[in-house]
């Protein structure tokens, strides 16, 4: 099976073919940097890591250009109430956006453009759109989008314009239709200078959908292979990202993925309920490993429901996993880094492979890497030091296509035992009584009652492993 990708504008799973045959072009919608990342914002560079990942050990060479939107009406009105540069103001959280993904594994993208940086591309766009008809100049510095002009103009989400809202507001009178929707808007006297450009239709700056049709085009050419970004960006952004690339006679994308948001308690993770889930203040209470764990291991369409038992779960797994890889290192030494990323589809678990190429099942590729563990243990139990090495190097590979070999970096020496919640540390306290209570009677040679007590933790699914440096315990669940 090669992979295939769910489509969002045909809604249908598709055989991907890229382009070029050994390259892949992406691009993914970034922050708009008007204040700092929440859990809710790092899902889609988490859902796209993956993918990258995914492609690179499929034999891709990827480019992902993974903007930066650092000018729009939100960074403007939030630095003026903070008294503070507007400039100031975006590169303050765009700064914090780049330490959350550092924090979390995230690759960096091949270039992550700003879009203050691409005024000219974005002039010399709207002139193409203009001179093919699809786009008119209303009042001085304000151009927009004809909706009416292109016959494709809602097929991205599969919608008519009378279905669509309208902005009925006023705010723009000079519009011919109030579908219609700005590629450049003319300064307002309350703004400051440094916040607007000269261009041929008066004194403006660009349009949150114009700014990325310019960058894409720019690093990606007039057709790349994916366009990336959250579920709620399908309309109008994207919608109007394609509007305008095709009116400017571009290809553009030809495959869409959109990935679910978070939701706390059946809620969308938004920002009035993201003050206390900013990524800096989750990082305080929870290792970054757990908190990738559990935004990074659910299919990147489906919601992620996040709550304190969501990193609960996610420690009890983590340590199950990481508890094999020291396990083995310590057993038979470590496996290099070459070796572990060398491994491709045909090298790798076939059902794991099958899980990724499916739309990147990783909730079925998370089984299979738990196989492998359990494979490993018995290795390790039969002190079979050849099986135990082909583990260790199956299992680290595969998690690490998920971001979370734990002997790479950020997470290598990271220590986690305990965290995600109290509940984890009440059961390391409560086991280690038991464990203490087994070693007194191992050392009174009570034997019925040393197995009584490993045996009922056998039943809670609790594992013990003897070793020179005492008893140690793991979830086998």
């Amino acid at each position: 099976m090669s992979l295939h990708i769910y489509d969002s504008a045909s809604r249908k799973l598709q055989e991907f073919h890229p382009i070029d045959p050994n390259a892949v072009g992406i691009y993914l919608c970034g922050a708009t940097v008007q204040s700092a990342p929440h859990i809710g914002h790092v899902r889609s560079a988490l859902a796209f890591d993956v993918l990258v990942r995914w492609l690179q050990r499929s034999g891709y060479g990827v480019t992902l250009v993974r903007n930066v939107t650092d000018i729009d009406d939100k960074i403007l009105n939030k630095s003026a109430e903070a008294g503070q540069p507007w400039w100031a103001w975006a590169y303050r959280f765009e700064r914090e956006f780049a330490a959350a993904y550092r924090a979390l594994g995230v690759l960096p993208p091949t270039y992550e453009p700003r879009a203050t940086g691409h005024v000219p591309e974005m002039i010399a766009l709207i002139q193409k759109i203009i001179d093919a008809g699809h786009a008119y100049v209303g009042d001085a510095g304000n151009v927009y989008f004809d909706v009416t002009s292109l016959a494709d103009y809602g097929s991205l989400t599969h919608q008519a314009l009378s279905d669509l809202a309208v902005d009925d507001s006023g705010s723009e009178p000079d519009k011919r239709n109030p579908h219609d929707f700005a590629l450049w808007k003319a300064a307002k006297p309350s703004e400051p200078k440094t916040a607007s450009w000269e261009t041929p239709w008066g004194r403006g700056r660009p349009g949150w959908h114009l700014e990325c049709s310019a960058m894409s085009w720019k690093y990606l050419g007039e057709s790349f292979d994916i366009h990336g970004g959250g579920l709620d960006l399908r309309f109008p952004h994207h919608e109007n990202e394609q509007a305008q690339s095709h009116a400017a006679g571009f290809g553009f994308a030809r495959y869409w993925m959109h990935n679910a948001w978070v939701t706390i308690d059946g809620e969308k993770m938004s920002k009035s309920l993201g003050n206390s889930l900013t990524v800096e203040n989750i990082l305080r209470e929870n290792p970054a490993v757990l908190v990738r764990f559990a935004l990074g291991t659910v299919h990147y369409r489906s919601m992620v429901a996040y709550s304190e038992r969501t990193l609960t779960e996610a420690a009890a797994v983590w340590e199950r996993l990481n508890g094999f890889v020291q396990r083995a290192v310590e057993a038979t030494g470590e496996i290099e880094r070459a070796a572990v990323t060398a491994l491709g589809p045909a090298e790798l678990p076939a059902e794991f492979t099958q899980a990724m190429d499916d739309d990147l099942n990783v909730s079925a590729a998370l089984a299979v890497i738990h196989e492998h563990v359990k494979l490993g243990n018995s290795a390790l139990a039969n002190t079979d030091d050849v099986e135990t090495q082909r583990e260790q190097l199956l299992v680290r590979s595969m998690l690490d296509v998920l971001g979370l070999d734990p002997l790479a970096e950020p997470w290598r020496g990271s220590e986690v035992q305990g965290a995600g919640s109290d509940v984890y540390t009440a059961l390391d306290a409560l086991v280690n009584q038991i464990l203490e209570r087994r070693a007194a009677a191992r050392a009174a040679k009570d034997w019925p009652q040393a197995d009584a007590l490993r045996d009922s933790l056998a039943a809670a699914g609790i594992s013990v492993e003897d070793s020179s440096e005492g008893a140690r315990w793991r979830l086998d669940f």
